[in-house]
């Protein structure tokens, strides 16, 4: 018997909610699991996962599936869903302005340089 660690979809249309399970391949999605070993709520960013059982079925011969193998990170390293952050994202405006404000700031210091050459030439 092949068994596999995958995600078995509950809760109700545009609110999906997902339990981590060890299936029996042949299964349907939403078919008999043989044990529950947690849960996955994306919209909640909410994760739950049972490690020692998780390790035992891999030890037995589970094999886990791209998203739970993600979950099983997460977990490992004590991160969460909702810990992610996200890089600010900058509109082409505010780039711009930021462009403009820098070259204004390259060309003071270019003649703040300048000024600061021409006494010290004139004295020589």
């Amino acid at each position: 018997m092949s068994v596999k660690v995958r995600l078995k979809r509950t809760g109700t249309r545009n609110n999906h909610c997902f339990r981590i399970v060890v299936m029996d391949v042949r299964s349907s999605r939403d078919g008999k699991a043989i044990e529950e070993l947690g849960l996955y709520d994306p919209k909640h960013k909410n994760e739950n996962l049972d490690m020692e059982r998780y390790q035992y079925w891999l030890g037995v011969g589970a094999l886990p599936s791209e998203t739970v193998k993600l979950i099983a990170a997460r977990a490992e390293e004590g991160r969460k869903l909702g810990d992610k952050e996200k890089a600010p994202r900058l509109s082409k405006k505010a780039k711009a302005k930021i462009e403009a404000e820098e070259k204004a700031a390259a060309k003071a210091a270019a003649e703040a340089a300048a000024a600061a050459e021409a006494p010290a030439a004139s004295a020589e």
